[in-house]
Formats: structure tokens, sequence, C-alpha cells
């Protein structure tokens, strides 16, 4: 008895294979859904959040400095992100920098859950390491409003990101051993200048050329490759910063990144001064603060009306009174460091506590919160200029949508941000991941993984300290969430990874 088989005719045969390949993309789609669900949902919910923050507040939210953002008023703060409005002001409104702000937030947990699977992470501590970046409804409110502080979070996350990304493997699969943290020159440049630049928009970057610094010395064992690869990345975190300083002084006769460096110390001096004890020359007793002025915190003695050095920019040259105020913020480096110590070590832990609140002192953190009405800062930007710059850069007279708002707000204020134990965490495991690196016998994966977190922990240590120097605002702890969240992720792994290696028989 004879089998007949019909393979059916060509024409069939191609319908099957049209079919069949979509098939099979959709097969490979759900799969990627099945083995990152837990990064998807957070994803989803991220943009959710964002959608409603679109609407709550129209066209975005203007802070005291983002008309000076929008006009280009040259001073206090480095203006790189000015280009950046610019660029998006070209084509659209305000409405899109909120838009392209909100998009670079999604983007930065993504390049973070990717960076964390290449280094080996587990899918659901790399999914839990962007949940901040994603939920924190203080990330929220800082990416719809105009300032520069999302793109300076993107500028570190790309920056380091191409530093850190290792060499070999694909789809979420650690690399071969030799073949990770093979760091061409090319990309040690690359990540160079979009380090540097970040400091063109946020000036406290220039701390981030430390982390990099640390990080190309120990992955290279300190060698004379190690070292030529840490003075390359200095020339190219050094270029954005001369071009920009170049042409400062080109157009405003100053070759420096802002006045802001100048003499913003004195917020923290005047604030812990004993006045009735420092010796100071007459010309300078009059920066002294009353005990009333002095309750009233760093940012209010550095920008507030009533602040005693305002006197002294009215009667004065800026010159000379800059020179005064410095030489006042040197009088009480050295006469009572330990004062300032004391003041700098309270605000250093105060990211770690459970709730956010203003403490006495403290940038009020309302600033930094969802509103149910629109919210204008007199007297440094009355209602009218603030009607006058949108009816300028477009997107609509500012409203507020008040259900959405309410949400928001009620959000922000039980729960919608990350916990300071959960940092408090973070930082105990970094800490135990870089001090890992200190072993000689560590695992070649393990050790990538020390070193991605070290640089990671290093770049949250130097910003968030660094900005501590001037003032605490809980606006400046924001880093922390592309930084030392996933520096904890990368530090339990290399404790967990750790763990494993001393069970396993030798």
């Amino acid at each position: 008895m004879r089998l007949a088989i019909s393979w059916g005719s060509p024409a069939q045969l191609d319908g099957h294979a049209s079919q069949t390949v979509p098939r099979q993309a959709a097969w490979r789609q759900a799969a990627v859904v099945r083995r990152h669900w837990l990064a998807m949902a957070l994803l989803a919910a991220g943009l959710v959040l964002r959608v409603l923050a679109l609407l709550a507040d129209r066209p975005a939210l203007l802070f005291v400095d983002s008309v000076r953002y929008l006009y280009n008023a040259y001073g206090m703060d480095p203006v790189g992100y000015n280009g950046v409005l610019k660029a998006i002001l070209f084509v659209a409104n305000l409405d899109a920098v909120a838009v392209v702000q909100h998009l670079l937030g999604l983007g930065m947990a993504v390049v973070i859950y990717l960076l964390l699977l290449r280094h080996g992470v587990s899918r659901w501590l790399a999914a839990l390491a962007i949940a901040p970046v994603l939920l924190d409804a203080y990330q929220l409110q800082i990416e719809q409003m105009i300032m520069p502080d999302t793109v300076f979070e993107a500028l570190i996350v790309a920056g380091l990101a191409i530093l850190l990304w290792p060499a070999g493997g694909s789809g979420g699969v650690v690399p071969p051993e030799g073949t990770a943290g093979k760091l061409s020159w090319r990309r040690v440049v690359v990540a160079g200048v979009v380090l540097g630049t970040s400091a063109t928009v946020a000036q406290v970057g220039e701390a981030l050329i430390l982390p990099a610094v640390i990080y190309l010395l120990a992955a290279g064992g300190g060698g004379r490759r190690a070292v030529g690869r840490a003075a390359v990345m200095c020339a190219a975190f050094a270029l954005p910063i001369l071009v920009y300083c170049t042409g400062s002084y080109l157009i405003a006769g100053d070759f420096f990144l802002s006045h802001t460096g100048v003499t913003s110390l004195y917020g923290r001096t005047a604030s812990a001064v004993d006045c009735a004890t420092i010796k100071l020359p007459a010309a300078e007793r009059g920066m002294c603060p009353t005990k009333a002025q002095q309750a009233k915190g760093p940012d209010w003695l550095e920008y507030g009306v009533g602040s005693p050095i305002r006197p002294y920019y009215s009667r004065l040259p800026r010159g000379e009174a800059d020179t005064l105020i410095s030489n006042f913020n040197h009088q009480v480096l050295a006469q009572q460091p330990q004062r300032l110590l004391g003041a700098y070590a309270t605000d250093v832990v105060k990211p770690f506590a459970l709730t956010r609140n203003t403490r006495p002192g403290d940038t009020p953190i309302s600033r930094w919160q969802f509103q149910t009405k629109y919210t204008y800062y007199p007297p440094w930007v009355s209602e009218a200029e603030v009607k006058a710059t949108v009816a300028r850069f477009g997107g609509g007279p500012p409203a507020v949508w008040r259900p959405v708002a309410a949400f928001l707000r009620s959000y922000q204020l039980h729960g919608g941000y990350t916990p300071g134990p959960v940092l408090a965490v973070c930082v105990l495991a970094s800490l135990a991941a870089c001090a890992s690196l200190l072993r000689r016998r560590l695992e070649p994966a393990t050790r990538r993984l020390g070193l991605a977190c070290l640089a990671l922990f290093a770049s949250a240590v130097f910003v968030l300290l660094v900005s501590d120097v001037f003032e605490f605002s809980w606006r400046y702890q924001l880093p922390a969430l592309v930084t030392l969240v996933p520096a904890g992720a990368l530090g339990i792994s290399v404790i967990a990874r750790s763990i494993g290696a001393r069970r396993r028989p030798s």
C-alpha cells in the first residue's frame, strides 16, 4: 500500500511561510513580555503618571529660575539648558518641553534596566531599581517643570551607560569572560564629553569627573593604560566646559560656568556662623545675620530680599561685593569649621528619613510638590510675568485640571516617593560591593558588577555631597534615583554572588 503525501503547491507553501513569520515574531514578542513583565508593568505605570502630570498642569510648571532660562538671563547658573529649550521651542511650545522631559524620564529607566541586565543583575531586581525614577512623584514634578534637572539626570545616565556598557553578550546575557570591560578609547572620549556637558547644564556636574577617573583606574588596575584612559577622560570632560567658558567670555566677558560658584557658599556659612564670637573686618560685619535671619536657612540667606548681603549688592560694584562675601566665607571656614561641619552633616543624613518634610531652615519642599492651583513665586516671578512668558512661548494660558492635580498631590504626599530607608539600604549594599573589590580572589563577573557599582555609587556620592555643601533641597536629591538606586541593585547582586561562591564546593 502506497502512502501518498501532498506537500501542497508552491503558492500554498508561500502562503504558509508568510503566515509563519508574523506568528514567530508574535511569539518572540510574547516571550519578551513574559520575561520582562515587571519592568513593562512599571514602565506602563510611569507612562500613565506622566500623562496625568501633563494633563494636570498646562502648559508646564514655571519656577523662579524658569523665566531666566527661557530668556537666557546669564549669570547665576550655567545656561546649557537654554540650548535644549531653544531647540524644542523653535518647532513647538512649552507643552512639548514637558513632553520631552517626561520621555527622558522613561528613557532613563529603560537605559538603566538594560545596563543592569547586561551586567547580570536579575530581571526582578533590575525592574525594582527603575521603580523610583518611574514612580517617584518628585521626579514627575520636576519633569513637568521648566528646569534643567531632568536633562542633567539624562546626561548622567547617558555618560555612565556609555562608560559602563559591557562589550559582548546580548539580550540581557552576561558577556563572556574576557570580553566585558574592554573599553575603547572612543567610548572614553564620548563618555567624557557627555559627562562634561552635564556641567554646562548644572554646575555640580563638575564633580562627575572624579567618579569616572576612579572607575577607570580601578578597572585598569592602576596600570599605564588605565592612567592614559583617565587622562583622556579628563581632557574629554574638560572640552565642553572650556567651549562653554570661552563662549561666556566672548559674550559676557567672564570665563566661568556661572556666577553661582563665586558666592553661593554664603547661605551655608551665614546659617552656621556664631556672630558673637567670630572676628570680622568692619566692612564684613554687616553680613552677619540675626538669629531670626539664620532660622530662615541657607536658601533665604542667599537669595531672600531681606538677606544681609542684599545691601552690599545695591551699594557696591558686583566685583567688590563678591570679594567681601568670599572673604566672609573664608573667615567662617577658618574660625568656625566645626559649626559648618555640624550643619553640613545634619543635612547629609536627611535623605534617609522615612518621610519627606520641611525642617527649620530647609528650602520649602512645597516648591517640588503638585498643587491644586497654578503656583506663582512672587516677588521673584509675578503672575503677570508668567502669563507674559507663556503667551510668548506658547502652550496656552496657565491652567490646572484640579481633579487630576489633586490625585497627583495626594499620591505624592501619601507615599508616592522613594523612602529614605530604601536609599540607606542602597548605600550599605554599595559600600559592601565596593569593599569586595579589595579581595584578590574575586570572580571576573562579580568584579565587573563591583566596578559598575563603584562608578554609580561614587557618582551619587559626589553629586549629592557637593550639592549639600551649599544648601539642602529635596530637589537636589533627585539624582540619587538614577545613580544610588542602580548602584544598590548592583551591590545586592555582588553580595548574592559572593554568598553563592562561598557555598559552592571548591
